[in-house]
């Protein structure tokens, strides 16, 4: 039925005999984001949020020059979206292109500008107003005891399933390619030199140490080619599970080092990078202008695809996730970024702003993704074996292979086609012909950042919460500036998602994925709306109340056909039966903590609206 009436739709628009370019689709969305930020964003700012400069946030009342630290407005920009973007809009819809462009490009210019913005917007003002609490916390107060606690293991559970599902991306990428994990294993060293640069040795030079720092990951890039041809190459020629390892001991190093020394400037040198490439990219599409291959609806809208099982409905709305709408983002949002807002007015651009940046960064990883021919991006994200029975034929495939000098065939995951995709694209620029390796190698760099960036905020976020859990029963272990409880909680949270990373497939990890990220989108829209009740702002609730009740329906109806059709089949088979029963424990888990949830939520609005509970003033102070 989806599929018939897709077919419908497209007919009726005229345009199903003509070619599709890339500019119909970028231009469109940035001009529709453009006018999202200058008038929906500033209501909601002005009018929903109140925000006023007078108000001391968290950074200033409570520095520790190690987590609460205030950082300029565009420094912190760039660390919250470099912790924001992660795998996911760049993954997600490259995977959904297997239901043609048309649907994810719908829900992205939609979800981003109506949903995920106001999200990251809420979920940001929220806890600066709260003393940069994490989300848990939030929920406590605003809610309850009982919110606060169901939140606190939601947001674990679901936290540890994100990072490996964003993680998955990175290992396959970077796994027996040194030219790849050299270049991302430079980042560290030079992220830690920005850091002493700007905050110890030259204080204040922002400019200085960005400069420095391109400059040097852009040789790191150019010198892992002879890198990987010499001698030396094997040294960074790591297995899939050596990746894992050594993201886990990444993680947990920028998980207990001060913020300033490794996660800001690291972060901030991706933001640099992130924005650049994507603005290239950007500017390679408007020059070339690439066909895109793929049809508008494919014919997998309702079911049967090679890559993420299920059909068009709800499957798109949790396989892009980040991009639309991130649950994830409420935790950086409720995590690092409200702890280094310098003044009130910086949480519009930081939220709203990142959030639209996000979604361009989506629109252009489905524009590379459908570029390619359908023959070519289903041999790239399926096994061999599988792609045999598709009976599509490779196309350029084996030209673009021997020009990038690496084996693409039979790599699921996305992140391959993607860089495969963009690395054509540039390739195609004016004088950029015979590059299409170092083009290649630097999209696996630019995807690899976006992951790495998010595993580390992510971890440091999850060592938060658990801080923050374990406190209320052994009161020195809230101390987030204590290095054992800070270490022994960042191994607890490192353990669980390296587990999870360790024994998924791109097949079973990214839906699940995704249900855990829309299923705590839809917590922190709850958590935002009942706070948003308790001060008095009834009137505007729809603004967080239509993207909560559309996220819900759809990761429900997501999550109950995932565990039905794609996980608990699982357990039938002895190989797989450890895999399903984890899955569908972990989806049934997540699904009961956001009914949980949302009924405390619902049942203390009602009280607040009924006047059987009181209307709670702002406490946040305010200068003199």
């Amino acid at each position: 039925m989806i599929r018939q009436m897709a077919e419908a739709a497209h007919a009726a628009s005229g345009i199903a005999s003509r070619p599709m370019h890339a500019l119909y689709l970028l231009m469109p969305f940035i001009g529709i984001c453009v006018i999202a930020y200058r008038y929906y964003s500033a209501f909601l700012a002005a009018k929903v949020l109140v925000l006023n400069d007078a108000r001391v946030t968290p950074a200033h009342e409570r520095s520790d020059g190690q987590n609460y630290y205030p950082v300029s407005r565009w420094v912190l920009f760039g660390s919250h979206f470099s912790a924001i973007a992660g795998a996911g809009p760049l993954i997600g819809p490259v995977l959904a292109a297997q239901f043609g462009y048309a649907p994810g490009f719908i829900w992205l210019i939609a979800g981003c500008c109506l949903a995920g913005a106001v999200h990251d917007l809420v979920m940001l003002w929220a806890s600066t107003r709260r003393g940069g609490k994490s989300l848990a916390e939030i929920a406590r107060v605003e809610i309850g005891s009982a919110a606060g606690v169901t939140a606190a293991l939601a947001i674990l559970f679901i936290i540890t399933i994100a990072l490996a599902g964003l993680g998955l991306a990175v290992v396959n990428a970077l796994a027996e390619s040194s030219w790849g994990v050299f270049t991302i294993a430079m980042t560290i060293p030079i992220g830690m030199f920005m850091g002493f640069y700007m905050f110890v040795f030259r204080k204040g030079h922002t400019g200085e140490a960005t400069t420095i720092g391109v400059v040097l990951l852009m040789l790191a890039v150019i010198l892992g080619k002879p890198l990987a041809a010499s001698s030396m190459g094997a040294m960074f020629t790591l297995t899939r599970h050596e990746i894992i390892i050594a993201m886990a001991i990444y993680a947990t190093a920028a998980s207990v080092l001060p913020v300033w020394m490794l996660l800001a400037p690291r972060g901030h040198l991706s933001s640099f990078m992130k924005i650049g490439t994507i603005g290239l990219l950007a500017l390679g599409v408007v020059i070339v202008n690439p066909q895109l291959h793929a049809p508008a609806f494919s014919q997998f809208v309702d079911g049967g695809g090679p890559i993420i099982p299920g059909a068009l409905f709800p499957f798109v709305f949790i396989t892009i996730a980040c991009g639309a709408i991130s649950g994830f983002h409420g935790l950086i949002g409720t995590g690092t970024t409200p702890k280094m807002v310098d003044k009130e007015s910086d949480i519009r651009p930081i939220g709203y702003g990142a959030m639209l940046v996000e979604g361009v960064v989506g629109v252009m990883a489905l524009i590379a993704a459908t570029a390619l021919y359908p023959g070519d991006y289903y041999a790239v994200n399926t096994l061999p074996a599988t792609f045999a029975t598709l009976n599509m034929p490779m196309v350029n495939l084996l030209d673009l292979q021997s020009a990038v000098g690496e084996n693409v065939i039979g790599r699921p995951g996305g992140a391959v086609s993607l860089a495969l995709g963009m690395a054509q694209i540039f390739s195609a620029m004016p004088g950029m012909r015979g590059l299409m390796d170092y083009w290649y190698h630097f999209a696996i760099m630019f995807e690899a950042l976006f992951v790495l960036t998010t595993v580390d905020a992510g971890t440091r976020v999850g060592r938060f919460i658990i801080q923050e859990f374990l406190g209320r029963i052994y009161k020195p272990f809230e101390k987030t500036d204590a290095f054992w409880p800070a270490f022994i909680s960042t191994i607890v949270i490192v353990s669980a998602w390296t587990y999870f990373l360790w024994t998924g497939s791109i097949s079973t990890l990214w839906p699940l994925f995704g249900i855990a990220n829309q299923l705590l989108a839809g917590v922190g829209l709850a958590i935002g709306t009942t706070m948003l009740i308790n001060m008095g702002r009834a009137k505007y609730v729809w603004a967080t109340v239509v993207p909560l009740s559309f996220v819900t329906v759809t990761t429900m109806t997501a999550g109950y056909l995932s565990v039905r059709d794609n996980f608990w089949p699982l357990t039938q088979d002895p190989a797989t039966a450890v895999t399903g029963y984890v899955d569908s424990i972990a989806t049934v888990v997540m699904m009961s903590c956001m009914v949980l949830i949302l009924a405390q939520s619902v049942r203390r609005c009602l009280l607040v609206l009924s006047g059987k509970a009181p209307v709670v003033a702002d406490a946040s102070p305010v200068a003199a």
